[in-house]
Order: C-alpha cells, then structure tokens, then sequence
C-alpha cells in the first residue's frame, strides 16, 4: 500500500500543532503523530547552567517510542486512523508527524510561562542550530514563511498537498 507522510517542523510554539490539526480536518485518510507525545518525564531532563530544563534536544525524547509509533503507523496505516470520515479506501493515507526535532522543533503551551530571557538564550540558538543541521539533508523540504497568518500559510500548505497527491493518484493508476 502507497503511503504519503508529510512532516513539520520549526521553532517552539511556531503553530506547527495547529497546522497540522488544521489538514487532518481537511485531508481525508489523514492521522497525527507529535513529536510533543514522547517527551521523557520531566526528570529525566538535563538542566543547563542557567537552570533551564533542557526540553529542545534530542535526548529529552524518546525516540525509539516515537519511531515505533511511527513504524506500527506505516505497517498498518488503516489500523491508526481514528477519524469518523476516513475518505474513501481509494484515498492514500497520510501521515502528518510534527515536532520540533524532525528535522528539527516543538510546540508547548507553558505553564508556568518561560522564564525571562529563555526564549531568546536557549530556545532560539537551539532552533537555529538545528536547522543548520536540517539544512544539510537532501529530503525535499519546503520553508514556510512564519511572518504570514495561520490561514495564508494552511492555504498553502494544503494546495502544496492536494497538487501533490494528486499526481501520486496519477502515478498510482499509470502502474
């Protein structure tokens, strides 16, 4: 079974959660992994000089939990789907994974809120690093510009989306 996965990534509570929502509403055959899931307990998280609980690494994650989940996802992609309009069988199904350290971020609501000063010191050069990091990957990745509005940038996303799966509906009745 063909398979299309989609994955979003960008810096700390940068709507990555909401745009991804947003297609699952609109994609039919459309399921949800977030990278926030498979956070470890808060103490098994490493704090910095400042005091900082380090969340924006890799090693705050579980990742093999998250790839497992991942993987059970794409063996049975039918078995995952949970939404009462599951499109119809013809529809490939699509796997939304977002977070922060995909090819790099995550988005939380802060309760209590950030200390001052840790967005800019830690959560920032952290982001920055890992695109840096993101950007040496030959995937084909599409940047979205982060100054549009929530909707400018979900209507995008999803004309990008529907023109692609549609030539892979193409490419699936040529075979």
């Amino acid at each position: 079974m063909k398979i299309f996965v989609i994955g979003i990534s960008g810096v700390t509570n940068g709507g990555k959660t909401t745009l991804a929502k947003n297609l699952q509403k609109h994609l039919p055959n459309c399921y949800v992994i977030s990278q926030d899931d498979f956070f470890k307990p808060q103490s098994e998280i490493e704090i910095d000089e400042n005091g900082f609980l380090q969340y924006d690494v890799l090693e705050a994650l579980n990742m093999e939990k998250m790839m497992s989940t991942i993987s059970s996802w794409i063996e049975s992609p039918s078995h995952s789907l949970v939404s009462k309009d599951q499109g119809n069988a013809e529809e490939i199904p699509i796997l939304i994974i977002e977070g922060f350290l995909l090819f790099n971020y995550n988005t939380r609501v802060y309760k209590p809120p950030d200390p001052p000063g840790y967005f800019d010191g830690h959560v920032w050069p952290m982001y920055l690093k890992h695109r840096r990091e993101m950007e040496d990957i030959t995937w084909e990745i599409v940047y979205l510009d982060g100054t549009k509005s929530e909707e400018e940038l979900f209507s995008q996303v999803y004309e990008d989306l529907r023109q692609e799966l549609a030539k892979r509906k193409c490419l699936q009745g040529t075979a």
